[in-house]
């Protein structure tokens, strides 16, 4: 288990206030073990184990407390017995019938501390919004960083070299587990695809009560091997319809919404850096782990560029950037990067093999006229930075701590 002290750093100021902390992110994301670093922490800083109460509501020992009423009995009997303040753990709380009420009552009614995880982006619409308005902080668990995932995998194969801990992550992604599995390839592939038909059974059919899950897993098929490029629910529509399949373009996009409601995908708008305004049409999805991607879907290696792009996507959020596709009259830049007013743009390229692959990426620049920092991002090892663009490596840029 290592430390993800990226996300600890974050929930660190807010361990003992009154707000709710909730962890949410795609199943499997490390969200549990974050719960148990927090519980690592609190012992570290004197708290007695004996003031915790801990419940994973998808363990079946626990089916009887899937009521809020049942929950909230259950930890007044139980808090009664702690002298201060309780800390209150609960794993995927969705699976508890009107769990707000819940958990509002007992931020009233005890001194406690509650942390709470879940696997849907709606835990924190609804009824929710108005019942804990203002008292809950939110923290999106991603799967492993490459930065995480070369920690860990140094651990059975010390001394291991930067590129070859950087393919093995782009073959199998970054879920947690894979360490337990010592990253081999064949039982990480079934691993993954699990992985796969839990989210899509248990956070995507069962949640969004969808009837057809054929349509639903071509779709998903669909965003899956296109990832990074722009589509939007109409091309998908005609492509079904290419296929002699009629399908409206709303009940994709309603498919499509459900996916990223189960963090499967993200979607990343378009911005016109000319006009200055966001583009409602021809958006991006990007994929939550591109381990997943190889092994349900496959051909990781052939669409190396897609995949980069993805990682980079993903380490964007993970780093908290608010991000879009920039387009500038032709030219398309992959990211535009803001966090809290300071920008960043990045454009993403496998291999700067040809004059023209490096004229097309240094080129999408030209019409940027602030000073905020641009980079070119590739495989490349040697540094080909020019005109104040800077240009990296991407296990370089991966790694660094600031960019």
């Amino acid at each position: 288990m290592i430390k993800r002290e990226a996300y600890m750093s974050r929930i660190r100021p807010f361990i003992g206030k009154e707000l709710i902390k909730a962890l949410t992110g795609i199943r499997r994301s490390g969200k549990s073990v974050m719960l148990e670093l927090i519980r690592e922490e609190l012992i570290e800083n004197g708290v007695p184990a004996s003031q915790f109460v801990s419940f994973n509501f998808e363990d079946m020992n626990n089916a009887r407390f899937r009521t809020a009423e049942a929950l909230h009995d259950e930890i007044g009997r139980r808090v009664a017995g702690i002298d201060g303040k309780a800390y209150l753990f609960f794993d995927e709380i969705q699976e508890v019938g009107d769990w707000e009420k819940c958990v509002n009552s007992l931020r009233v009614n005890f001194n406690c501390d509650i942390y709470i995880t879940g696997s849907n982006a709606k835990l924190l619409s609804g009824e929710l919004a108005t019942c804990l308005a203002g008292r809950y902080v939110e923290f999106v668990i991603y799967p492993f960083s490459f930065a995480e995932f070369s920690e860990l995998y140094s651990k059975p194969f010390p001394n291991t070299a930067s590129r070859e801990s950087f393919e093995r992550y782009l073959l199998l992604g970054g879920m947690p587990y894979l360490g337990n599995l010592r990253y081999e390839e064949e039982p990480s592939r079934q691993y993954l695809q699990d992985v796969y038909n839990s989210v899509v059974l248990k956070d995507v059919v069962k949640r969004g009560k969808i009837r057809d899950v054929d349509l639903l897993e071509r779709i998903i098929a669909y965003v899956f091997l296109n990832a990074g490029t722009t589509f939007s629910a109409s091309a998908i529509s005609k492509y079904f319809k290419s296929e002699n399949r009629a399908v409206a373009a709303e009940t994709i996009l309603n498919y499509l919404t459900y996916c990223e409601e189960a963090f499967l995908f993200y979607r990343v708008p378009r911005q016109d850096l000319q006009g200055k305004k966001l583009l409602k049409v021809n958006e991006k999805y990007y994929v939550a782990d591109h381990g997943i991607r190889e092994s349900v879907f496959g051909g990781n290696m052939r669409d190396v560029n897609l995949i980069l792009e993805n990682i980079i996507c993903l380490e964007l959020l993970r780093r908290g950037y608010k991000i879009t596709v920039g387009k500038a009259g032709v030219k398309e830049i992959d990211f535009i990067c803001d966090k809290k007013g300071e920008k960043l743009y990045i454009q993403v390229s496998y291999l700067l093999a040809s004059k023209d692959t490096i004229e097309r990426e240094f080129g999408a620049y030209e019409h940027i006229r602030d000073n905020f920092p641009k980079y070119v991002v590739s495989m490349d090892k040697l540094d080909m930075s020019r005109n104040g663009i800077r240009h990296k490596g991407i296990e370089e840029f991966l790694l660094m701590p600031e960019w």
